[in-house]
């Protein structure tokens, strides 16, 4: 996908996380104590990761997985302990350094393994996969752009992508009215809340998803944290 209006919005998003919040970050996704809010916020992402790694095979070895938007690592490190040879990328260089010495330092030996990286998920260059999964690193962009970057995907994935999306819902447009409230140091950019019925007739209309279908989905709801799952399997 070739978007000035993709590129843009990637740029913010990675200026943000690499820039700006890295170190909040690594914190809500360490063992440290927390405020309230973002407490609530660590305990829906656990949630959501462990839904869906649910999803993913229990034995994943000889399957290669692209865990786009990895962050510090966590959903990357449980897929490798099932054998599986994970791609695990991220915008933010910060973030992914941050991860990569956190799995070396915890578990120097995996029955699979992990290659971080600093980038586009969308690159050719990263090759062909099983399964992919997008969790919350596309929950910025609009539904057109999420319709293609999914179909950008799709091209190189063998069996399913799982991906979260922020659901339309009055509740969530309020909590993001009080979120602004943060001091902008701390706010991500803004989400680009998502019309379920509205996505999925934008997937159906991509040729590079023909042969897909929409399967399992899910949303979590943990205070300030709302997302949807949504897993697309080839039929």
């Amino acid at each position: 996908m070739n978007s000035t209006a993709y590129e843009q919005r990637r740029s913010q998003i990675e200026h943000y996380f690499d820039r700006t919040a890295a170190q909040a970050w690594a914190r809500l996704t360490s063992n440290e104590p927390v405020g309230r809010i973002r407490a609530t916020v660590r305990a829906g992402r656990d949630q959501m990761r462990q839904t869906l790694l649910s999803w993913l095979p229990q034995d994943m070895h000889g399957l290669r997985l692209l865990d786009a938007g990895c962050g510090t690592g966590a959903l990357a490190l449980q897929a490798a302990l099932r054998g599986a040879h994970v791609v695990a990328l991220d915008l933010s260089p910060t973030l992914v350094q941050l991860a990569a010495e956190r799995i070396a330092a915890e578990h120097p030996q995996l029955p699979g393994s992990v290659t971080f990286g600093a980038g586009d998920m969308l690159s050719a260059d990263l090759g062909r996969f099983d399964h992919v999964v997008c969790m919350d690193s596309l929950i910025h962009y609009d539904t057109p752009h999420i319709a293609q970057a999914l179909a950008a995907l799709a091209e190189r994935t063998r069996h399913s992508m799982l991906f979260t999306y922020a659901p339309r819902t009055p509740l969530l447009a309020a909590m993001h009215s009080v979120g602004r409230l943060f001091p902008r140091s701390d706010r991500s950019p803004a989400l680009s809340p998502v019309d379920g019925r509205t996505l999925r007739e934008a997937l159906q209309a991509e040729p590079a998803l023909a042969g897909w279908q929409a399967a399992r989905t899910q949303r979590i709801s943990q205070g300030f944290y709302t997302s949807q799952a949504w897993e697309w399997q080839r039929a």
